[in-house]
Parts: C-alpha cells; structure tokens; sequence
C-alpha cells in the first residue's frame, strides 16, 4: 500500500528527500509524475485514466506534506523500508489502507517511473 502523511505532521520536511520517486511534496505545492522520475508522455494511473506526465495538478493537501500515492512504491526496490517513515520524527507516514499494492505492483510502479 501506498503511504500517507497524517495531519500529525509538523512540516520538518525531513521525509521530501528520502523519496526516490519524488512523491512527497510540500503543503500547497502541485505535482507532476514527472518530477523527479524519468517519464515522458502520457502516463497510465492506478485507477486507469492517462495524466499527461508534465501535466501541474492539484496538491492532495494544502496544509502540511503529502504523498502522491500514484508515485509511492512505499521504496520497494530501492530501500528496505519506507525511508518517509524512518526519518520522521511524529511518526505521522504511515500505511495507507485505501491504497493497497502488491510488492509485485509496487515494483511495477518503481519500473514505470524510472526507465
């Protein structure tokens, strides 16, 4: 499952560049699945609608961090552990129960967004 940061959160930052795939950003900031990622063009989401790459979009919160759960692979296949979770200091990332992944997807996501 994807992780998400809880209104707990204190806005340290410290989990934004444990992220390999860019998918944390601050409070109010819109996102791309182009940042930080190696993807170009259209871009196929969980729920199955296409996002052009480049394309702004709205932040998922405008008051503290946010993961965009379209780029988490929770760091399977770069760290053994969600990295956002080992360095935060509330405890406020944490699983995301309305975004289950399989490793399998999890891996599939990693491979789609670094090619």
């Amino acid at each position: 499952m994807a992780i998400i940061i809880t209104d707990e959160c204190i806005n340290c930052g410290a989990c934004e560049p444990e992220c390999p795939n860019n998918a944390i950003y601050e409070g109010g900031v819109e996102w791309a699945i182009a940042d930080g990622t190696t993807v170009t063009g259209a871009y196929k989401m969980k729920i199955g609608t296409e996002l052009d790459a480049n394309a702004q979009n709205e932040p998922v919160s405008d008051d503290f961090y946010y993961i965009v759960p379209d780029k988490c692979t929770e760091c399977v296949g770069f760290h053994e552990e969600p990295q956002c979770a080992a360095v935060c200091p509330v405890d406020c990332c944490i699983p995301d129960p309305d975004n289950v992944d399989t490793e399998e997807e999890l891996l599939e996501r990693k491979s789609a967004l670094h090619l």
